[in-house]
């Protein structure tokens, strides 16, 4: 079993006695040391607007990361491609990959909080559409030998060559978010790795995963379940009590993503938005807990086909730290022999 980091750094609004950088600090000490514990990857979402410091220049964060790391794949989970130039993510996204030796591990997807189509004017109702011109252009953008043109309904460019070119060929490994059957199908079709989110209870992990196995063999290729990072919240918790306060903070969180997520008197439609609010559906969905218990409940998700997991969160600061290396040291040495010997070693 594989296991990365999925998450964010946060930003406060400065003031007399406020570091602005100091959680981005704190994250990349946190990357920092996951890569000595031997975890895989880290997959840093973006998300604008929220009031609560989110990372929002994901690229330019994983630039500083990869240069003060040797082996940790640096994934974005996901870049929302509606809202950005394609031509300049290219560009980007390879002088990140070029850099760092070819660890880029390029995550997109088309959106679902209202407030931030509404703070870029962008409409929603024309994610999917914004989202499939743009990543034809990045694919071509990194893959043509020659200068293009591109005349689309939403972007258009003349007589164009990208540069730099990408270290990984033909191009960084794409991983696009997806949960409704048609949005998964679309992943495999385009060949790509799929990326499942952290609130989906076992069921539907289950089920997604199998249609995506299925469309994959649909098309002659050989599934792998590697192909499919699934992400979770994980808490080690010192006892029963810690554990439930956890759990509030985390249904908390879970209340305010709804806020920000949801169209004025309406309800959003997007997959990640499909979650329960009740406590036994954040449980189950969650990796809080002993040790025993999380292996516990990985044990569950490796008999379901997960064998790639993408851990969110720890705890608050301080405790976040203690939750990675007793991850590290206690469950993963289980699930695999590529973890023991590194953390043992």
């Amino acid at each position: 079993m594989r296991f990365g980091l999925f998450g964010s750094a946060t930003a406060r609004h400065g003031g007399p006695d406020v570091d602005s950088g100091q959680g981005y600090k704190q994250f990349i000490d946190y990357n920092i040391e996951a890569e000595a514990l031997g975890y895989h990857s880290t997959f840093l979402v973006e998300h604008h607007f929220t009031g609560f410091g989110q990372v929002s220049a994901s690229l330019s964060l994983l630039t500083w990361l990869a240069a003060k790391t040797k082996t940790l794949r640096l994934g974005t989970a996901v870049l929302v491609l509606p809202w950005h130039n394609p031509v300049l993510v290219a560009e980007q996204a390879a002088t990140i990959d070029l850099l760092s030796g070819g660890r880029l591990d390029f995550g997109v997807g088309k959106g679902y909080r209202h407030n931030e189509f509404a703070g870029f004017c962008v409409p929603i109702e024309e994610a999917d559409a914004r989202f499939n011109e743009s990543l034809d252009v990045i694919v071509k953008s990194w893959t043509a030998k020659q200068r293009f043109s591109h005349q689309g309904k939403y972007w258009r460019f003349e007589d164009i060559i990208v540069e730099p070119p990408t270290a990984q060929k033909p191009h960084p490994p794409i991983w696009m978010g997806a949960g409704s059957p048609d949005s998964i199908r679309q992943v495999a079709a385009r060949g790509y790795n799929l990326l499942l989110d952290q609130f989906a209870s076992f069921e539907t992990v289950a089920e997604r995963i199998a249609i995506f196995k299925a469309a994959v063999e649909a098309r002659g290729r050989v599934f792998d379940p590697m192909e499919v990072g699934v992400a979770r919240a994980f808490y080690v918790a010192k006892d029963a009590a810690d554990k439930e306060i956890a759990l509030e903070r985390r249904m908390e969180a879970q209340r305010r993503l709804a806020a920000i997520s949801n169209p004025p008197g309406g309800k959003s439609k997007a997959s990640i938005m499909t979650f329960s609010d009740t406590r036994e559906a954040s449980e189950e969905s969650a990796l809080y807990g002993t040790p025993d218990e999380i292996a516990d409940k990985l044990g569950k998700l490796r008999a379901l086909g997960v064998e790639y997991v993408l851990l969110n969160g720890g705890g608050l600061v301080g405790h976040a730290e203690d939750s990675l290396r007793r991850f590290a040291r206690e469950v993963m040495p289980g699930f695999g022999a590529e973890a023991r010997a590194r953390v043992v070693g």
